[in-house]
């Protein structure tokens, strides 16, 4: 996984640069082809944000979340990219199995007519 981590009106630190890397390596088991991840840290009065966009083939999840400090948040926020992950992956699953083959289906039209 490819990540690029911004700082926005703060200043920069590797301690959460690795901090991400490492939270979102994890999560790169969950992926079958090779995604990129875009970090922002940014800094409003004393309300810290960190925004996740993941951009991979037919994926595209942007999370957002804000605290007082910045690991919690950061934690918060690949919980709901991991809650993201799954609802999508169990979309895609179910889709597949409710789907029939083409051939049964014309086979079951020809047998009702």
């Amino acid at each position: 996984m490819e990540i690029t981590v911004n700082f926005k009106n703060i200043k920069s630190s590797d301690k959460l640069r690795e901090y991400v890397e490492k939270k979102l390596n994890k999560i790169d088991k969950l992926f079958d082809k090779p995604t990129e991840a875009r970090v922002v840290f940014s800094k409003e009065k004393e309300i810290r944000n960190v925004e996740i966009n993941l951009i991979g083939s037919k994926l595209n999840i942007h999370v957002k979340e804000t605290g007082e400090n910045m690991q919690p948040a950061i934690d918060l926020a690949v919980d709901k990219l991991k809650n993201q992950l799954k609802k999508s992956r169990e979309k895609i699953t179910s889709h597949r199995t409710q789907r029939k083959p083409r051939e049964d289906a014309v086979e079951n039209e020809i047998i009702e007519e």
